[in-house]
């Protein structure tokens, strides 16, 4: 007998992987397939090949099915991709060469042009920015183009044979209008004014769908890539943030996706749009079409990672690494006051577009003496910087109002649980941990696949109400009071010190 259950499929920078789930969204088997950056490009130009996803996609499938026991039968089939891809096709749909990635630098100068002129954030990422400097710099390749997709809406055509794409994948191509849950449309015009292409973007954006829609079915073509029988039900193809925060089970008003990293990403589920332009803020679509407002920080837990690497050198010598030091320290950062006994540090060791600080070089650990010169102090105090940058960057959704009413936690920080705490104490917000491994964006690929065969079979909740419904350990941290007044003061000290980066800068440099 055949095992039922759902497919989830995630194209990542690095490579692609697929997941099957039983009927319960619980993963059965996993599969990988990888691909590389097109070779010899000049710096800060990143392109892969369409082609490169699609044999990765077979060769994922075929590493899937040697891990499961017997026939499998798929319900439906999710997709995720990384965002703001360039993915161009002919009239025929075939590529018309590598795609531009989200981590291509090329057209800064388009996003802030665009930026001025339609009022709107359009950051260099977005997919709309990278087509008008296609239209500049190549126009023989913009000439042949009929179609223009993510690399998530790239394999749902190989799949389909249909250009569809999730609502927030949809976003970071080009802005969504609250109001139609569509493009918006004075400001397609506005592009075309500005950019003066063969055709207008909006010929060649793909069609938007919102979660639990139709984004096409399993025609010939995709059954043999995949395997499986034609008429397979595909979820509208979703990008790999809106996709993240379907895996955390966020949909509703006020909840914040954050992952700590070597970056940090808020992604806050928002109940309006935003009004006019920040630069500490982007913004896309969650997959039922809520506005999200995204946080992002270049600078997460480098230099916090950095220190706590020195301490573990000097614990055990040339043999010291960051996972010493993690274990003779961390216990030694829960144990330190929210003041870290006066310490405070600057992470900068990059630049930070979002808070101003053009180039890195001043991360700094300020007020040490010989009271507060402990391995705690210093490193919550590296900690702590990061995450008041986030609320730095936080305080322009503050400011209009908008709902904070739970952080989903995720990342390297949760491998210490207790951190979920501080960051509780930071923001004067409820912290959560989801307890499973099932987070990620093939698992979130899979949650949307199964929303599209429940609303084939009748389903009549919402996607917000569909993720409520989702059974998932959870470890709660709620904010403490006292903390929350002693993190506040911090804070505002460690504003002052951030006005004063620039001048530290020049100092350094």
């Amino acid at each position: 007998m055949a095992t039922i259950g759902y497919l989830g499929i995630d194209a990542g920078t690095q490579g692609l992987s697929v997941i099957f789930t039983n009927t319960s969204l619980e993963v059965l088997a996993t599969g990988e397939g990888d691909y590389e950056m097109v070779p010899g490009l000049g710096e800060g130009c990143y392109e892969q090949r369409p082609s490169d996803w699609d044999a990765a996609l077979v060769a994922a499938m075929a590493d899937l099915r040697t891990k499961m026991t017997g026939e499998i039968e798929v319900l439906a089939i999710g997709i995720s991709g990384q965002m703001h891809g360039e993915v161009l096709a002919d009239s025929d749909g075939s590529s018309l060469g590598p795609a531009r990635l989200w981590c291509d630098a090329r057209n800064d100068e388009e996003a802030e042009q665009l930026t001025t002129a339609l009022n709107v954030k359009m950051p260099k990422r977005i997919t709309s920015a990278r087509w008008l400097w296609t239209l500049r710099n190549r126009p023989d390749v913009a000439s042949k183009t009929a179609h223009m997709t993510t690399p998530a809406g790239w394999l749902a055509y190989q799949l389909t044979g249909q250009w569809n794409l999730g609502i927030g994948d949809a976003a970071g191509m080009f802005p969504i209008d609250q109001a139609t849950l569509d493009y918006d449309k004075p400001l397609l015009g506005k592009f075309d004014s500005i950019a003066n292409g063969p055709v207008g973007i909006g010929e060649l954006l793909p069609n938007v769908r919102q979660a639990g829609e139709d984004g096409g079915s399993l025609d010939a073509r995709g059954a043999q890539i995949l395997g499986l029988p034609v008429g397979i039900p595909v979820a509208p193809a979703e990008g790999d943030q809106p996709a993240a925060l379907a895996g955390s089970l966020i949909g509703n008003s006020g909840m914040v996706s954050c992952s700590f990293g070597t970056s940090v990403c808020a992604n806050s589920v928002g109940d309006r749009s935003f009004k006019g332009v920040s630069r500490a803020v982007d913004h896309f679509c969650a997959p039922d079409g809520k506005p999200i407002n995204m946080v992002w920080l270049r600078n997460g837990t480098t230099y916090m990672n950095c220190v706590v690497e020195m301490f573990g050198q000097a614990i055990a010598g040339e043999g010291g690494d960051r996972a010493i030091g993690f274990q003779n320290v961390i216990p030694e950062l829960l144990k330190s006051a929210p003041d870290c006994g006066g310490l405070l540090a600057l992470p900068f060791m990059d630049d930070e577009p979002g808070l101003g600080v053009g180039r890195g070089g001043t991360a700094a650990l300020i007020g040490l003496n010989g009271e507060n010169s402990t391995p705690g102090n210093a490193v919550k105090a590296a900690l702590l910087s990061t995450m008041f940058n986030l609320r730095l960057g936080s305080e322009v959704l503050d400011s209009q109002g908008f709902p904070r009413t739970e952080i989903v936690l995720s990342g390297g920080l949760t491998k210490t649980p207790e951190l979920g705490q501080v960051l509780a104490d930071v923001f004067g917000t409820a912290v959560t941990l989801l307890d499973s491994a099932e987070e990620g964006t093939a698992w979130g690929a899979a949650l949307m696949a199964k929303y599209r065969h429940l609303v084939m079979s009748g389903e009549t909740k919402t996607w917000a109400e569909f993720l409520d419904g989702q059974a998932c350990e959870k470890t709660r941290f709620e904010p403490n009071p006292a903390d929350v007044a002693e993190y506040e003061s911090v804070y505002q000290r460690y504003k002052k010190l951030v006005n004063v980066q620039s001048a530290l800068d020049l100092a350094v440099t």
